[in-house]
């Protein structure tokens, strides 16, 4: 469930292209009119505004954001401002380009995406940097972090609800047999993560606390420190295809709870789940941390940046 608010009577995007014109204009940016037109819009709405403001004026709304804003508040207006695709796109591409702590990214993106969304932003990638997503995260990983990554993210899963409840209990062995002996980066155990649909994996898990009494999660754990970071992604991966909102608490938590912002994985979350799930994400974050994420985030940040964060996450607008 979405937490974007968008007016009953939205103004047509001729009107918000005008407005967007006029906080460019004069002495210095209007980022309170910014704030009270992009983040109130829906994906259509936006690519329609950029259309509009690029024939109406012969420019690009992106690059007049990107010339006119700064810092955090202009890293998530411009994530907002692009297409679902493109902007996991652009993500992919700063995870593959960077590559500190980005393994991630292209994790989340593989495992929290429906395959048709994953489809169109491999044709974003391509359209955008003239390469694949596959052919560069096969060239910036290595070892297991290859097999895994590239394995993620050049499946097609079926996205439907249909289960074989005969191939679960099988798949379970399995993954327990593997993991008891530490094969961790096992092809089988990379398999059935990387190509059963969601539904068929959260079967197979199912089947294995039945089966042999505890979640998966207690057999991912090793005291070899080399394996903590692989084994952290492993266990990340198995929640984003099984319980994604309780993956994005954790990944907000960190970001807001620790001494010093992560305004990097915070602007990704909002900016990635406020037309999908982040309701339902601000609802785990409550029950498990006590507090609204609201609250939390303004803690955490101020200005602009606050403002729009806080706009994405629904606070209500002025009709």
């Amino acid at each position: 469930m979405a937490t974007l608010t968008v007016p009953h009577q939205v103004p047509d995007a001729a009107e918000d292209s005008e407005q967007l014109r006029k906080a460019f204009g004069g002495w210095g940016t209007n980022e309170g009119l910014i704030i009270s037109i992009l983040p109130h819009r829906n994906a259509a709405q936006r690519k329609l505004i950029r259309e509009v403001y690029h024939s109406t004026y012969g420019e690009d709304l992106l690059k007049d954001l990107d010339n006119e804003l700064s810092n955090d508040f202009q890293r998530v207006v411009l994530l907002w401002t692009l297409s679902p695709s493109e902007r996991d796109a652009v993500l992919a591409s700063e995870a593959t380009s960077k590559w500190t702590s980005s393994n991630q990214v292209i994790m989340e993106l593989a495992c929290t995406r429906s395959s048709l969304q994953l489809l169109d932003a491999k044709a974003a990638y391509h359209a955008r940097y003239k390469k694949s997503i596959e052919e560069d995260v096969a060239h910036r990983t290595t070892g297991d972090f290859r097999k895994l990554l590239f394995s993620l993210i050049a499946c097609h899963r079926y996205d439907g609800d249909d289960v074989n409840l005969t191939l679960a209990k099988q798949e379970a062995k399995i993954l327990h047999d593997k993991l008891e002996e530490k094969q961790f980066a096992d092809d089988e155990v990379i398999r059935i993560l990387s190509t059963r649909s969601k539904s068929q994996v959260n079967a197979a898990l199912n089947q294995y606390k039945s089966q042999f009494g505890h979640e998966i999660a207690k057999a991912l754990e090793s005291d070899d420190d080399d394996d903590d970071k692989f084994l952290w992604l492993l266990r990340s991966t198995i929640k984003c295809l099984t319980r994604p909102e309780e993956y994005f608490v954790e990944i907000l938590h960190g970001a807001i709870a620790k001494t010093g912002t992560d305004e990097g994985a915070l602007t990704r979350v909002v900016a990635t789940r406020a037309e999908v799930d982040l309701k339902i994400i601000k609802e785990e974050y409550q029950r498990r941390h006590s507090v609204p994420l609201e609250k939390a985030i303004a803690k955490d940040t101020r200005g602009d940046y606050e403002n729009i964060l806080l706009a994405l996450l629904g606070q209500q607008i002025d009709e």
